[in-house]
């Protein structure tokens, strides 16, 4: 439970700097540089540490095909959840997000043909009432980005349990080294078609998100090593609370009552289909 609160303070403090150097640079295409350079310094410090400390051959860790699976699922994830991050606010991101144990529910019932009892049923229906309240149709105008932090959420619980099939006690810096590799290619990539808009006072921050970020990929993975994800699940609504500081100390983010309100709404029908899933032995 430790270890996944530490995951999710590192990775709020990585985003909100990100956003901060996106807002600084005044061009919101300018994320997927800071993805991409963040990602080299990320990707090179978990290497050397892989090469020089562990006597790991690369060339075997790259062919690991379960890695890349696994860190496809991530991409993906980081993808949806950036773009989000970036045009909405960070706690509202990080609110929508937990929508996941009520939302893979729905999924499990129509793609799985899973039966799903009344109260799970109320539970999925009190959740979504937590994130109309965040969304607040008569303040915004409704568009696709509220789905995006949904879908990072679909991601995010398929990446958790992908890794929970290949991790062990020895192969962590392994995984997120492929992760890391994964993301930088592909933010690499978009970032050859826009112009680069950072400036040198960016790298010290991106460095620091680096290592923000780097620690919240171990922990993330040592997590669901040791420990049952329906054990720590419930930790990971901790990202909100580290969300509304961090957006507030960071970005000048207020909360507004509708979403600290929806927040509480969403986190109480998560733990509870988390605590249902539990009782019917579908998750230890």
């Amino acid at each position: 439970i430790i270890f996944m609160v530490i995951s999710q303070l590192s990775f709020s403090i990585n985003d909100s700097i990100v956003k901060l150097i996106v807002q600084e640079s005044n061009n919101k295409n300018s994320i997927l540089n800071v993805i991409f350079v963040r990602g080299l310094i990320t990707t090179f410090v978990i290497y050397l540490y892989l090469t020089l400390i562990q006597k790991k051959r690369i060339k075997n860790i790259i062919k690991n095909i379960n890695y890349h699976k696994r860190g496809l699922f991530e991409v993906l994830t980081a993808f949806c959840f950036l773009t989000a991050l970036v045009l909405l606010p960070v706690a509202e991101v990080y609110t929508l997000l937990m929508t996941n144990p009520f939302f893979v529910t729905i999924f499990a019932f129509f793609f799985l043909k899973e039966k799903v009892g009344l109260k799970r049923w109320c539970a999925v229906l009190f959740g979504f009432i937590g994130v109309i309240i965040v969304i607040n149709p008569s303040i915004y105008t409704f568009n696709y980005l509220f789905f995006l932090p949904i879908l990072a959420a679909i991601f995010l619980t398929i990446r958790d349990v992908t890794t929970k099939d290949i991790s062990t006690k020895s192969n962590s810096f392994e995984i997120i080294f492929i992760t890391s590799l994964l993301i930088t290619l592909f933010s690499g990539v978009g970032s050859l078609f826009i112009e680069f808009s950072l400036g040198s006072y960016s790298l010290i921050k991106i460095s620091i998100s680096s290592f923000c970020l780097t620690v919240a990929y171990l922990f993330s993975v040592l997590t669901v090593f040791y420990a049952p994800l329906s054990l720590t699940a419930s930790a990971r609504y901790s990202v909100i609370i580290f969300g509304i500081i961090f957006g507030y100390l960071i970005l000048g983010e207020e909360p507004s009552y509708s979403m600290l309100v929806g927040a509480l709404v969403i986190s109480l029908s998560g733990l509870f289909v988390i605590k249902r899933e539990k009782d019917l032995g579908k998750i230890e």
